[in-house]
């Protein structure tokens, strides 16, 4: 072994404490970067073999009624390739044990064959037999959710007539990976479910022998999606076409997509600081052991090694540190990436999803983290080799002697000798102070960005289903029902207020930008679904005109005052020219509001409506429910306090997780900034901190002097990571917002409360390991050793 090989060895052991504090907070940063681009590589590549395997679907359209013979008409479109029809009908469920309704969706599935499109994966049982009445399968997420297993039964009003259906299996399909309620935002797996049953039975059951009203297709490489849309809307059109759409708009596909979108988003801002804290720590304790081993230099260079050669032991040195702290970043991101693989596998089902290391995110993380710890160290690597061994040999000069700039402004009289000797040395180390502040701010401000996102799931609960949405209850009907429905509803038992409301299927148009989705029409001066503006201030509804969220307003390109093609896609289909009245905000989902009784005048009917909106007494909610799993006219009913449990439930296992994450990440940044830079202090400041200790200073004081160093970076930082943290809160918010969500730039001052005692613990535990090394200071040999 070489004799810089053995120094390397040696220097490595005797400063171990700081150079495992350097890899911890590298080790941050690569886990984050392997874990992000990992999970995202696993869930895409779990998505694409899904759709590959089950066949997937790549365009989707809806309709009344229409007959099978259609379907050969679809497949002769230029550019499709197989063509799958079915029956597909909104149902209410009767859960034993539950007291309020559940909805389920029954889909038809083939009797004779496996489908061609959207193809199921059965995780236990068997399929239907087509021979036996009422048999179905149930999608898995549903049946977790009731602990259903095959043999199970439960009650369906199918085309309002009870029936008993018995559960022979549970299955998956590509086409619900996230299954959500059709206009929910929030999947809720107790009160939606998919089933499938054999076509033979559900189409007689909805008049639907030798028809279907719903068809699925995929398309020929090449081909063009849009054609193929327009081509399939004009075949439907008669048939009570509602609008095909692309894959890019199916529901469990748009919110996968989003996910995605958001983890890309994502994937390089916390590593990012991360390495830059740790670029910062490497210039730190290299600098100050290259100046601490000038003799060491001095003769190495007088036996002959080159520059070079001290460049390369310096340079090894580092990179064995940050070599370490790959090492460990890579298996905490496997263990954080299995972990977070775990919550996606409760949000998204896939027949098969693990985590997969991706060994790209691997080589970037090592590149990246070499490159920034030799940029750290490369003024002290560089200084290394510059020095002449003659220079080297006598000591480091004494850093020059200046007033500090409290003393210049006659304040010194003010401040104890202890806190002048912590404001000069500050002043005369700016680098190191500077280096130092960033490192706590940078942990002060992961924390807070971490630990926002409760606050603005707060702020979005309080926001949509407390201050917007005022209702207990809203049922949804089978069809569009006639006026008389409006005083039904404030007739059921414990209704104490009903607001009806009209939902029209259309296509928003303005240039060569659309949107698809169902205009709502509300009643005038609603109560229960208030339409707000950002500042929470109520936007009156207008008697004429359309009202859009601030986020449709965006993708459409309109502000108010504009003009806006509406395509209606349900009745008569007409097609209106709406100007847009007002824009309001909406925290989740898109939407376009109008007077109901414009909605009835757009699509000259007579009062119509499609649901309501109830507040109910919470003492006869048992009565309403039951009086509603009865009424066949109900096709769903959404129970805001059920939606609530199911965001939180949903959210809370993952805040949690990713709390503990950012609380550990912050620790480590604030730990190991703090205890390096102590550290480093000692080490420069022995000398003088044992003179002082022969001249009769205590332990406490020379600790204060040592420490209070610290106390003072840390106070600075802490407001300078508290703007920061808010800084990236706001950038994460922007990295995160989609078409179907968005998340509020809201945080809560007991977030920086939070965020500014942890790093305060964090940096009082490191130093008082500190102060432990200098109550066992060792005066005499201190003393002999040249400062």
């Amino acid at each position: 072994m070489s004799t810089l090989a053995v120094k390397l060895r040696r220097d490595l052991f005797q400063m171990w404490p700081q150079a495992l504090a350097i890899a911890v907070v590298i080790a941050c940063g690569v886990a984050t970067l392997v874990m992000s681009l990992s999970t995202i590589r696993s869930l895409q590549n779990a998505q694409d073999a899904y759709y590959d395997r089950y066949r997937f679907a790549h365009v989707f359209a809806r309709l009344k009624r229409a007959p099978q013979s259609l379907a050969a008409r679809i497949a002769e479109i230029p550019g499709v390739g197989q063509v799958q029809t079915r029956t597909v009908a909104a149902v209410n469920l009767a859960i034993p044990g539950m007291a309020e309704p559940a909805e389920g969706r029954l889909i038809s599935i083939p009797t004779t064959q496996a489908p061609r499109l959207n193809d199921l994966y059965l995780r236990a049982g068997r399929f239907p037999d087509p021979t036996r009445r009422g048999e179905v399968l149930v999608h898995e997420a549903f049946a977790e959710a009731h602990a259903m297993r095959p043999g199970d039964t439960l009650d369906a009003i199918i085309n309002g007539r009870l029936q008993t259906l018995t559960v022979v299996g549970i299955a998956l399909s590509p086409e619900f990976i996230y299954q959500i309620r059709p206009g929910d935002f929030i999947p809720d797996d107790r009160r939606f479910g998919v089933l499938w049953m054999p076509e033979t039975e559900l189409a007689p059951a909805f008049d639907m022998e030798g028809a279907f009203n719903d068809v699925s297709l995929t398309l020929l490489r090449g081909a063009s999606q849009q054609a193929v849309i327009d081509a399939l809307d004009r075949l439907t059109e008669p048939y009570g076409g509602l609008g095909a759409y692309g894959r890019e708009d199916q529901t469990s596909h748009r919110y996968i997509t989003d996910e995605l979108t958001q983890l890309r988003g994502m994937a390089m801002l916390p590593p990012s600081v991360f390495l830059t804290v740790a670029a910062g720590l490497v210039n730190m304790v290299f600098t100050r052991l290259v100046g601490a081993q000038r003799e060491q230099i001095a003769v190495i260079r007088a036996f002959g090694y080159s520059r070079a050669s001290i460049a390369r032991h310096y340079l090894a040195m580092v990179l064995v540190v940050a070599g370490v702290g790959v090492v460990l970043g890579i298996i905490g991101g496997v263990r954080l990436g299995s972990a977070v693989a775990g919550l996606y596998a409760r949000f998204f089902r896939f027949p098969d999803f693990h985590f997969l290391l991706d060994f790209r995110a691997v080589l970037i993380a090592g590149g990246v983290t070499a490159g920034a710890a030799a940029l750290g160290a490369l003024r002290s690597v560089a200084r290394a080799a510059a020095l002449p061994p003659a220079e080297a040999m006598r000591p480091e000069p004494p850093p020059s002697y200046r007033p500090t700039f409290v003393e210049r402004l006659g304040l010194q009289r003010l401040l104890t000798s202890a806190a002048r000797m912590v404001l000069r040395d500050l002043e005369r180390r700016p680098v190191r102070a500077l280096t130092s502040t960033l490192g706590l701010a940078f942990a002060t401000a992961i924390l807070v960005m971490g630990a926002f996102s409760t606050d603005a799931i707060n702020e979005v609960l309080d926001f949509e289903f407390f201050t917007s949405q005022r209702q207990n209850v809203t049922i949804t009907y089978v069809e569009p029902a006639s006026g008389s429905a409006r005083f039904e509803a404030r007739n059921l038992p414990g209704v104490l207020h009903a607001e009806s409301f009209r939902a029209v299927p259309a296509r928003l148009r303005s240039g060569h930008r659309e949107y698809r989705l169902a205009i709502l029409g509300l009643e005038p001066d609603p109560t229960l679904r208030r339409l707000l503006s950002a500042d929470r201030a109520e936007v009156p509804l207008p008697e004429d005109g359309i009202v859009l969220t601030a986020n449709l307003a965006d993708i459409l390109g309109v502000r108010p005052g504009d003009d806006l093609t509406v395509e209606v896609l349900e009745g008569e289909r007409p097609t209106r020219t709406v100007r847009v009245a007002a824009l309001v905000d909406q925290l989740i989902g898109t939407a376009a509001y109008m007077d109901i009784r414009a909605v009835g005048r757009m699509m000259r009917e007579g009062p119509t409506v499609t649901g309501a909106f109830l507040a109910a007494d919470p003492a006869m909610l048992d009565e309403l429910y039951a009086t509603l799993k009865e009424t066949p006219r109900v096709a769903g009913v959404t129970i805001k306090t059920a939606a609530i449990e199911s965001f939180q439930e949903t959210l809370a296992q993952t805040i949690i997780v990713m709390r503990l994450i950012n609380l550990f990440f912050g620790v480590s940044i604030a730990f190991g900034v703090v205890y390096n830079s102590a550290r480093i202090s000692l080490a420069e400041r022995s000398h003088e901190l044992a003179t002082l200790r022969v001249l009769g200073f205590t332990r406490g004081e020379i600790s204060g002097i040592l420490l209070g160093e610290m106390a003072v970076l840390t106070l600075v930082a802490i407001p300078i990571g508290l703007a920061l943290g808010y800084g990236l809160a706001a950038f994460v918010t922007t990295a995160l917002a989609t078409e179907t969500q968005r998340i509020p730039l809201v945080v809560y001052p007991s977030t920086f409360a939070f965020a500014a005692s942890v790093v305060l613990i964090a940096s009082l535990l490191s130093g008082l390991i500190v102060r432990r090394r200098l109550d066992h200071l060792d005066l005499v040999a201190v003393l002999k050793t040249r400062a």
